[in-house]
């Protein structure tokens, strides 16, 4: 398994393509080899492309908007191939399904359609979860249902463990029941405040890592990549400076 940054980390240094040079080589210089291309601003395929390439950094990974991949699955397809990369992945699903065990069993049929047309053309569809996927229906989670209703040969899933967490639910046992489903994983950490739950590097949370790592290794993922919402401050790219000395220390391979 190998460590990528996730560029949603540095959304607000992402916004015009000479920002988005400038933040890829940094992310190089940080340590990281492999980036997962979202919150990205307006930027021609093509030259982002020429920039990664620059910094010899592996798109591994994306997040693409919803409606994109239903209503433009080949430009979708020509994006990943141009990238050269295999994982095309959702943020999450819109907020019209999340509501209802027939929103679920909806959006599980829809994902599966998209998820085949990517496998046609030899790409691989994820679907990334924050915590509302836990809320039961009928004594069964949403999580539950889309692991169970989603065609497993069309659609992979790319756990957040900050948000599994979140959700009451425990990262490992999810990490294993994905097994055969999951090359990508999403590590966040996770620290506890009297106001509440926060982000963190990795690491420097409550999260058990070293579990994680080796259930993510155990099932065969194959990127992991560093994600972090909010910085509360700190500046971004040291955020993801920290959580890359922390999974080194670890053992992570870059």
């Amino acid at each position: 398994m190998k460590i990528a940054a996730q560029l949603y980390t540095l959304r607000e240094f992402l916004k015009t393509p000479e920002d988005i040079a400038k933040s890829l080589r940094k992310v190089k210089e940080i340590g990281y080899n492999a980036v997962q291309v979202s919150g990205v601003g307006p930027i021609d395929p093509a030259a982002l492309k020429e920039f990664a390439d620059r910094e010899q950094l592996e798109i591994c990974a994306t997040h693409i908007g919803y409606q994109e991949l239903w209503n433009n699955p080949d430009a979708v397809i020509a994006q990943h191939k141009l990238w050269n990369c295999r994982y095309v992945g959702l943020g999450s699903m819109p907020g019209e399904y999340r509501g209802s065990k027939e929103g679920f069993l909806r959006f599980a049929k829809e994902a599966s359609d998209v998820g085949r047309k990517l496998k046609e053309a030899g790409l691989t569809f994820i679907y990334h979860n924050h915590s509302f996927e836990f809320a039961k229906f009928d004594g069964q989670s949403g999580m539950e249902l889309l692991l169970q209703e989603t065609d497993p040969s069309a659609v992979d899933f790319e756990l957040d463990v900050f948000w599994v967490q979140a959700g009451g639910g425990d990262p490992s046992a999810w990490i294993d029941k994905v097994k055969g489903r999951m090359k990508v994983v999403h590590l966040k950490d996770m620290v506890v405040t009297a106001e509440g739950q926060r982000f963190a590097e990795v690491g420097e949370g409550n999260m058990n890592f070293r579990r994680i790592l080796d259930a993510c290794e155990a099932i065969g993922v194959e990127w992991a990549a560093v994600e972090q919402d909010n910085c509360y401050g700190r500046d971004p790219f040291e955020a993801l400076a920290v959580s890359a000395r922390n999974l080194k220390a670890m053992g992570a391979e870059f």
